[in-house]
């Protein structure tokens, strides 16, 4: 039998039409979608002749041996000849695991392609009115896990790195937000940085908290995940930008507050 084929494809950061062309029309012929937690319902419609798994890890799973199902279907269902699509929230290399996925599928001996997706950490504060970068406050942004990982496999956030950098944004990190501000205030950022929490970041729920390093824990108490974190001078920036687009009237962005 013709082995079929794996395409790791990200889904974007929210909303459903933020997905790029490619990844539509590899749904379109897909014979098999694994999808995860975060992927909009309205992205699966494109899959219109698909078989659906979800396959999206939570809190208190044991994630390894949902990754190793995961690995099975995979390659499972491509040595059957199929056409099979790794759908995840935003790209598949930013904290997606999706080179681990596609070094797998290389030692099986899996065709497999890997399709960009945008990243909710350049789209959530860009629609939240926040630019990473910004001429005369800082050329440089860096993205860190928020998550603290136990396992030696999971790298630890340089946190001197994350304090030293213009702009520090932060995915998955929500739970651990004491913590972020605690290390980052330990590593020399100063107590009154500007900080923002953007939640469901591109979507019409979409919630923004603006605070600094100082007060942010106490003004974002409400905020779940997803979520996005801001760090740096560049959070200041919004409140012009709000101003800019309340006057032209827009509603392509959502820049809640």
């Amino acid at each position: 039998m013709t082995l079929g084929k794996v395409y790791l494809i990200g889904a974007g950061p929210g909303a459903p039409d933020l997905i790029t062309l490619r990844a539509v029309r590899l749904l379109e012929r897909a014979d098999i979608v694994l999808y995860d937690r975060l992927v909009h319902p309205e992205v699966l419609d494109h899959a219109t002749g698909a078989e659906r798994i979800y396959v999206g890890k939570a809190k208190g799973d044991d994630m390894q041996l949902r990754q190793e199902r995961i690995f099975a279907l995979m390659i499972g269902h491509a040595r059957e000849g199929k056409i099979v699509v790794r759908l995840k929230g935003g790209d598949p290399f930013v904290f997606g695991r999706g080179g681990e996925e596609l070094l797998v599928l290389k030692d099986a001996g899996i065709p497999a392609e890997v399709v960009p997706g945008v990243s909710s950490c350049i789209s959530a504060p860009e629609a939240a009115l926040i630019p990473v970068t910004y001429r005369g406050i800082t050329p440089s942004f860096g993205v860190f896990a928020g998550q603290q990982g136990t396992r030696a496999k999971r790298a630890q956030v340089d946190w001197e790195a994350a304090a030293r950098i213009g702009t520090a944004v932060f995915l998955m990190g929500v739970e651990r937000l004491t913590l972020i501000v605690e290390r980052l205030v330990a590593h020399g950022r100063s107590p009154q940085t500007p900080v923002a929490l953007v939640e469901r970041g591109t979507l019409p729920e979409q919630k923004v908290v603006t605070g600094t390093l100082a007060d942010i824990v106490d003004k974002a108490k409400g905020v779940r995940s997803p979520a996005t974190i801001v760090v740096g001078e560049v959070v200041n920036v919004r409140e012009s930008l709000l101003a800019t687009a309340e006057a032209g009237a827009g509603d392509s962005l959502i820049a809640a507050s």
